[in-house]
């Protein structure tokens, strides 16, 4: 791999898959894509919520360090009204966990483009 590792890093970060994707390994992004997505998905359709930082509970920090970890669905939500989660619904917590969890697990696909383009992991 050309260029500074981190780029790969910073890109599975931004859009989940998409550092494995500029590496060439389709297959490997595209599932890792579609996965997160639907978490997403499911998780905005529950109508779960996505945490600005708030220094009231420590839990809500938790919560946001999460959230940015989907990257630019993160930014978007803080610009378009999405994400804002709704306490009517039923499935308001199994939403928000949905969100959380796929945060979490894009940290966990974006440092597996890194083990990659460093050459610890094919």
């Amino acid at each position: 791999m050309r260029g500074p590792k981190i780029i790969y890093l910073l890109l599975g970060w931004i859009v989940p898959g998409l550092g494995h994707i500029s590496m060439k390994k389709y297959w490997r992004g595209g599932i890792f894509f579609g996965c997160i997505a639907a978490m997403v998905a499911m998780g905005l359709f529950m109508g779960g919520r996505i945490y600005s930082f708030q220094t009231e509970n420590p839990l809500t920090i938790l919560a946001f360090f999460a959230d940015i970890g989907n990257g630019l669905l993160y930014v978007l939500s803080r610009i378009f009204p999405f994400g804002e989660g709704s306490l009517k619904n039923i499935t308001f917590e199994f939403g928000t966990a949905y969100l959380a969890g796929a945060g979490l697990l894009n940290y966990l696909v974006a440092l597996d483009a890194l083990d990659i383009a460093s050459g610890k992991k094919k």
